[in-house]
């Protein structure tokens, strides 16, 4: 298979999810997304473990952000370090935005939990374009990637405050990294070493959408943990998958 005819798969699996999407029904936020089943109290903290797991994006991202400006110590390509901030930057967001979310939630507070969310899954999606496909490519398309992810949410919220709420765009933006992860895996050969490191991280993503779905079945179970609680330390570890990954990787003679 060719470097092109790579492209143009990954361009027509692209336009294939983005038209599918656009032709779906509207789809308006579950009035019971925010009724989670653990809304324990610990002290002055409601919902606590949903809030406190948070605590675990923020270690990632601080360390992940720590060793790529100071310490240098991680294997990225200097052209795409934006892309890397965006990433770490946004686990740091995330875990205030998604605590803010947990302390009180509703569709206002679950914007500042979305936002990060979309600037974390498209800085990942970025980086494999330009790892695999093309650096100046990755480089020209990330910032309107984070554009149209920022303007998905806000879409969202006030598509939920005019009455007609519209989720289609926000979980376009989710579902493009998810897809065409394995997409760039499986039809770009990598520069890099330790290529199954991003399997695992996707593994670990779809067990954290897993335990979100069973958030109440799974806490029925455990008692000490929720489903929801479950998700945030799986992604966690999916992210911490990532930062491992590019600290033991190597870059391939023949690249």
């Amino acid at each position: 298979m060719t470097f092109f005819s790579g492209q143009r798969i990954l361009l027509a699996i692209g336009v294939v999810v983005i038209v599918a999407t656009g032709f779906a029904p509207a789809i308006p936020q579950d009035p019971l997304y925010h009724d989670l089943a653990d809304q324990r109290r610990l002290f002055a903290v409601p919902n606590a473990l949903n809030v406190l797991t948070n605590l675990l994006f923020a270690w990632v991202g601080i360390e992940g952000l720590y060793r790529l400006l100071r310490q240098k110590s991680l294997q990225v390509l200097a052209e795409l370090v934006p892309v890397y901030i965006g990433f770490f930057g946004g686990l740091v967001l995330l875990a205030v935005g998604s605590s803010y979310y947990h302390w009180s939630p509703s569709n206002a507070s679950l914007v500042w939990d979305r936002l990060p969310i979309a600037l974390v899954s498209l800085s990942f999606l970025t980086h494999l374009v330009g790892e695999q496909v093309s650096i100046q490519g990755a480089r020209r398309l990330f910032p309107w990637l984070i554009a149209v992810g920022v303007a998905s949410v806000i879409y969202w919220y006030f598509s939920e405050v005019a009455g007609r709420g519209d989720l289609r765009p926000y979980a376009l933006m989710i579902l493009l990294p998810l897809i065409l992860t394995p997409v760039l895996i499986l039809l770009f050969e990598s520069p890099w070493t330790r290529v199954t490191d991003v399997w695992w991280m996707l593994g670990w993503y779809l067990l954290a959408r897993l335990c979100e779905y069973l958030d109440r079945t799974i806490f029925d179970w455990l008692i000490l943990l929720s489903g929801h609680s479950l998700k945030h330390i799986a992604m966690a570890i999916a992210c911490a998958v990532f930062l491992h990954h590019l600290r033991q990787r190597r870059r391939l003679l023949s690249a």
